[in-house]
């Protein structure tokens, strides 16, 4: 079962929700996490999923953290500018089928929310330490194509990598089913686990501050990488455990597959 707690109550106004959950490179999680920080964007909304890694976090020793996804919104205070639902998380599904129902979950909260336009972020693993900065994209039409292609994105995600695995790209592919326009943004990255990819996040922040209009101190990123990473590895080191110790019956993927969910 997948629940979704309300944690405050606000109408918004035509908003974009931008989805960030840990993957390759974890940059989705990274850009979306710092637009959470530098935007002040207030708690909206918890996602708790039995799908996700049966284990809990301990912190300062032993205060229990249950595994979970975060939306918050962010009002628009300048003309040109839309109100903001961004969604975070410990981590993604354990299962694929979970995927489907996390994401429909996820998807029905966006629809009462007003939501008709969703950006997914990720990374494109390349297995090349030197890979240039670039940002891939993928949309669920060829007007939202056109509607972002100046600014700087590469669609051409079909012959680069052909699917994308996990949240970013089942969720505009559901919400294209619904009617919601989708586009996903994939940041270069190496792909190597348990590496987070701050150049590639702040490539693909860059896009998504141009998209969005609006203008953010970039140079607290690094500080902010490092705040996240110990936190990020511990969850996938914890994750790599939990699938060992899982019976084969369950069949989950595999600490390989894991990599290339977006």
């Amino acid at each position: 079962m997948t629940t979704i707690k309300l944690t405050g109550n606000v109408r918004l106004r035509n908003p974009i929700f931008i989805e960030g959950l840990p993957g390759v490179g974890n940059i989705g999680r990274v850009a979306v996490g710092y637009l959470v920080s530098e935007l002040k964007a207030k708690l909206l909304a918890t996602l708790y999923s039995e799908w996700f890694f049966p284990f809990v976090m301990l912190h300062d020793k032993y205060m229990i953290h249950l595994l979970k996804n975060e939306f918050y919104y962010v009002k628009a205070t300048k003309k040109g500018q839309r109100d903001l639902i961004l969604l975070i998380g410990d981590c993604q599904s354990l299962a694929p089928q979970g995927h489907y129902e996390v994401s429909e979950k996820i998807l029905d909260f966006c629809q009462k929310m007003g939501v008709q336009e969703i950006i997914t972020l990720g990374g494109l693993a390349t297995g090349d330490l030197e890979s240039p900065g670039k940002v891939v994209g993928a949309a669920t039409s060829e007007a939202m194509m056109k509607k972002y292609s100046k600014f700087k994105i590469d669609f051409n995600a079909g012959d680069k990598v052909g699917y994308i695995v996990g949240a970013a790209g089942i969720l505009p592919a559901i919400g294209n089913e619904r009617g919601m326009d989708g586009l996903c943004l994939l940041g270069q990255t190496s792909g190597f686990p348990i590496v987070t990819d701050p150049k590639a996040a702040e490539s693909v922040l860059n896009v998504m501050v141009g998209i969005l209009g609006l203008k953010i101190n970039m140079g607290k990123l690094e500080k902010k990488v490092e705040e996240m990473e110990d936190f990020m590895k511990k969850v996938e080191s914890l994750q790599r455990k939990a699938i060992g110790e899982i019976s084969k019956a369950a069949k989950p993927p595999t600490g390989e597959e894991l990599r290339y969910i977006g």
